[in-house]
């Protein structure tokens, strides 16, 4: 079945340079394709819209602070089972028990600064994809 997912290169990809392999990563599995892409600074507005469910949590503010601090590239990838695809190759939050191969394995960190977002569901999907892109249907 093919689906859509929102896929966030956050601010430390865009400033290490991995936009490139991140997105390079995607294109090569076969029967995904990218339906939109972007490169802009998030302001509060969107970013209190995406993560509204974590308002109040101790991470909270320095998430919000983070993901403001430079450019994030904002993707949507279409394809066969790609929003399980997309969270399997960016591997685990944690880097050190992120596998070797996954994005977070191969180039993670730290915790909170850790790359990649990708949607966790088909619910998610079609909520983030409109706070991002809201003129693609």
């Amino acid at each position: 079945m093919s689906q859509r997912t929102l896929v966030l290169l956050k601010p430390d990809a865009v400033r290490r340079g991995l936009v490139g392999e991140i997105i390079g990563r995607i294109e090569k599995k076969a029967g995904w394709t990218l339906g939109a892409l972007e490169l802009r600074t998030l302001d509060r507005e969107v970013l209190e819209q995406h993560y509204a469910e974590h308002v109040g949590k101790p991470f909270y503010e320095p998430l919000m602070t983070f993901m403001s601090s430079g450019p994030v590239v904002s993707l949507v990838v279409e394809g066969e089972r790609v929003i399980e695809g997309v969270r399997a190759l960016a591997g685990p939050t944690d880097p050190i028990t992120a596998p070797s191969g996954s994005i977070r394995g191969d180039f993670g960190t730290i915790t909170r600064e850790n790359l990649i977002h990708a949607s966790d569901s088909e619910e998610s999907a079609e909520r983030e994809i409109k706070i991002f892109f809201p003129g693609l249907s």
